[in-house]
């Protein structure tokens, strides 16, 4: 039976080297909070709403690797796949709070809700106002009448992306930034595929497992059970049943301006993600659907997870505008 091999230090202190080697990587643009597992970016201005995420380690760039210009300002770091705790949110809030309020942004699963409205809770007390945002982008977790259900994905990137736009350099309100970022909640779909899964940093053991010909359709992040398992076949097939899950989802349909999102769950090689891309372009081409701008690579990841996500984000005028401004972030620079 093959066993999950990792290059790691003390398996057990993984979040505290991560938040190590994220402050190197930033060189001077980022702040940790070290007793509390947090970190926040300089770029902060005393003029604008921040923008708070957090969540599980394990899933490198996402979250903390989005904090920057253009993009989110806080984080708190939970241990791998592990939600983080309403002290680690209270106090990486506090610290770059600036009086305007503060935008709560995760993934839809429970601990980090718990955790962010208990933290929201206490932060209130303290007359700190907080709204809250869960990315619900995950098609393959509930079905649409339950779309609230939904799991959040790599599409939070783009949420991201939105959110840091409208707060840092567009400068909207509280009520105005909840708005625009419901909005392109809304307009975000992904799906993902498993080729095999991945172990946490003191397993032995991976996950779950596939058979040497089979794949997974629609698996979560964490290795959570996808709509089906399947046959190997080609990259072809798979991306067109993907492509017709997320454009049915919505739906997206002819003349759509989208944003396009190939993001590598762990160990995909960059020519299976660009033979991806090759074949996400030519669906959405034949479907009259205009792709606005294409981002391959890694963005939320699952460990070593072999498989890959599609994301698509649909634009209306707004949200293009907000998505054209520039970022500049350690997981990803536009």
């Amino acid at each position: 039976m093959r066993k999950p091999k990792k290059l790691l230090n003390d398996p057990n202190n993984v979040r505290q080297e991560v938040m190590q080697g994220l402050v190197y990587g930033y060189n001077g643009k980022l702040t940790a909070i070290p007793n509390y597992f947090a970190v926040y970016g300089n770029h902060i201005t005393d003029d604008q709403v921040v923008v708070i995420s957090g969540g599980g380690s394990g899933h490198e760039p996402t979250f903390a690797g989005f904090i920057g210009e253009g993009s989110i300002d806080g984080c708190a770091l939970g241990e791998v796949f592990t939600s983080p705790s309403p002290d680690q949110i209270i106090e990486v809030t506090k610290a770059t709070h600036q009086g305007h309020g503060a935008l709560f942004l995760y993934g839809n699963y429970s601990g980090d809700g718990m955790n962010f409205d208990i933290a929201a809770e206490i932060l209130a007390e303290e007359n700190i106002t907080t709204k809250t945002i869960r990315a619900t982008d995950d098609i393959a977790s509930a079905p649409l009448s339950k779309i609230s259900d939904r799991r959040g994905v790599a599409g939070i990137m783009f949420l991201y992306k939105i959110a840091g736009a409208a707060a840092q350099l567009e400068k909207y309100d509280l009520d105005q930034l909840y708005q625009v970022v419901a909005k392109a909640n809304n307009n975000v779909r992904t799906i993902g595929v498993a080729l095999n899964g991945c172990a946490l940093p003191q397993s032995n053991n991976f996950n779950f497992e596939l058979a040497d010909n089979e794949i997974e359709i629609g698996i979560g992040i964490h290795g959570e059970a996808g709509l089906r398992r399947q046959t190997m076949t080609t990259t072809d097939d798979v991306v067109k049943e993907m492509i017709d899950r997320l454009c049915d989802d919505l739906p997206f349909v002819r003349d759509d301006r989208v944003c396009v999102m190939i993001n590598n769950l762990g160990t995909m090689s960059n020519t299976e993600l660009l033979i991806i891309a090759r074949k996400v372009g030519i669906e959405l081409d034949s479907r009259g659907i205009i792709s606005h701008d294409i981002a391959i690579g890694h963005f939320c990841t699952s460990l070593e997870m072999s498989g890959f996500s599609i994301t698509l984000m649909k634009l209306d005028q707004q949200l293009q505008h907000l998505y054209d401004l520039p970022c500049q972030t350690l997981g990803w620079r536009k």
